[in-house]
């Protein structure tokens, strides 16, 4: 009769995952995997082909989750950008290993931060067409703007230079977006 398997796939995932939310993907190596999960790196090179692979899984895992907290997010504001940019700069206030992985590094799995951003819902396509229809004349710029405010406070909140409430946040976002969206 063959030994059961302890060690799961799903087990590793979900380890590997957790030390990336806790401690940052550059942590992520075999042996301290092995270590948390308290085995030895078999289990984990029988399940993957090498650490690139399970790396790439914890990027679209990653990815998922950024989507999954977007989604949850209260969109309670009518006002175009100001939903999506609250909700990125909490997920990098909540989530800051995760967003660095996602939104900092170069290990991004061949996709942009457009891309990323965007998502399998087509967020940022949402909101510059919620923009297009309150009359803006240049709404992808419009966004590039913004953008250029919501990614940067977002940053800052990472480094702990950024310490305005929620509601602080939220009158910045109307502001900014009325004063561009007149040019």
């Amino acid at each position: 009769m063959a030994r059961k398997e302890s060690v799961t796939k799903n087990i590793i995932i979900e380890t590997a995952f957790q030390m990336t939310r806790e401690e940052g993907f550059s942590l992520v190596t075999a042996r301290r995997l092995a270590n948390r999960i308290g085995c030895s790196t078999q289990p984990i090179f029988r399940v993957y082909e090498n650490m690139g692979e399970l790396k790439n899984e914890i990027f679209i895992k990653s990815k998922y989750f950024f989507e999954s907290f977007y989604d949850d997010y209260p969109k309670t504001s009518t006002v175009p950008f100001e939903n999506l940019g609250l909700a990125y700069i909490q997920f990098a206030e909540k989530e800051s290993k995760l967003f660095q992985l996602l939104f900092l590094s170069e290990d991004r799995v061949e996709k942009n931060l457009y891309e990323l951003l965007n998502g399998n819902k087509g967020a940022v396509k949402k909101e510059i067409q919620r923009a297009a229809e309150a009359g803006c004349k240049d709404p992808s710029n419009l966004f590039m703007k913004m953008w250029i405010f919501i990614h940067g406070a977002a940053c800052m909140s990472i480094t702990g230079d950024y310490d305005l409430s929620v509601e602080e946040t939220a009158d910045l976002l109307v502001e900014s977006y009325l004063a561009y969206s007149r040019n």
